[in-house]
């Protein structure tokens, strides 16, 4: 019976400029490894943008949910998958309880063998620490420049931004968007409304992509559309700085959308929670001026 493959890749933010890890690089790699051995091509799932400390990726999630479609899981490289040896040994363990294997590509190593599981398992963990080593860094780095009130810090130009010169730029045709999809919430509609919305006018992501509902969450979410910057987040608070970008929507009707996303929280439990420390969409904010420092 021919192996069905799952074939996995994923590019984060800080991915994207390095060379050979572009998700077509990946996907050809993979394809033509899935051939050499007589493998079936099962389904190919894509995290484009998201880092592999976390497990809460769209197409990840997907590919789990849908472990009845294939048998064996494809990546080219083994932190393409997961840079947290908690989450990589969680998977493990689910893969091996469902029957499953899995194949890293560059490290050729199987899953089928325990020598491939326990070098698997060394690799990993060097990774995570790899990682977590150059999170700290950049964290430095970008802590003490939000002290100094300094441009931006560190991320990718969102959806109505393009950075020119150090500093966040206004792009007219996605700012007109991004204004209609703060207005048509505050008009009533759900983000699965407003995206289908903006699908059935024509309207794409910069990416060309349709929306989605968690895209337009996303968004909406996002306080740099409010002149902000978030930054030092946490589990329940996030500090956000003031910073000199041209906002696209005001801060009441920012505010007022985190507190309909709050409203509309559809976990009760939750919505107490937030309203008992006063959150907003279930995080506290903390407005910092970056000539204060970080107090």
């Amino acid at each position: 019976m021919t192996e069905r493959v799952a074939l996995y890749t994923r590019v984060s933010t800080e991915d994207q400029a390095k060379e050979g890890f572009s998700l077509k690089a990946q996907q050809q790699r993979l394809s033509d490894f899935i051939h050499a051995h007589g493998w079936e091509l099962a389904a190919t799932y894509v995290d484009d943008g998201h880092s592999g400390r976390s497990t809460k990726r769209p197409a990840y999630q997907r590919m789990i949910a849908e472990r009845d479609r294939w048998d064996r899981i494809l990546v080219i490289k083994m932190d393409r998958i997961h840079r947290n040896s908690k989450n990589f040994l969680q998977m493990m363990e689910d893969l091996e309880r469902w029957n499953k294997r899995f194949t890293s590509m560059q490290e050729s190593f199987d899953t089928g063998t325990a020598m491939g599981r326990f070098v698997m398992d060394i690799i990993q963990r060097i990774a995570q620490l790899e990682s977590e080593q150059i999170g700290e860094r950049v964290y430095m780095g970008m802590s003490q420049k939000a002290k100094e009130g300094r441009g931006i810090l560190g991320f990718r130009a969102p959806f109505g931004y393009r950075f020119q010169g150090g500093e966040l730029q206004v792009v007219a045709s996605e700012a007109t968007v991004v204004r209609e999809i703060f207005h048509r919430y505050l008009d009533g509609k759900t983000s699965q409304g407003v995206a289908e919305a903006l699908n059935d006018s024509g309207t794409k992501t910069r990416r060309g992509a349709r929306w989605s509902r968690d895209s337009v969450l996303y968004l909406l979410h996002n306080p740099v559309y409010a002149g902000l910057l978030a930054w030092d987040r946490g589990r329940r608070e996030v500090k956000v700085y003031a910073n000199t970008h041209k906002a696209l929507v005001t801060l009441e009707e920012f505010n007022t959308v985190q507190a309909q996303l709050q409203k509309r929280q559809p976990n009760p439990e939750y919505r107490k929670e937030a309203a008992s420390t006063k959150t907003t969409a279930g995080t506290v904010l903390t407005l910092i001026d970056p000539a204060e420092g970080t107090a």
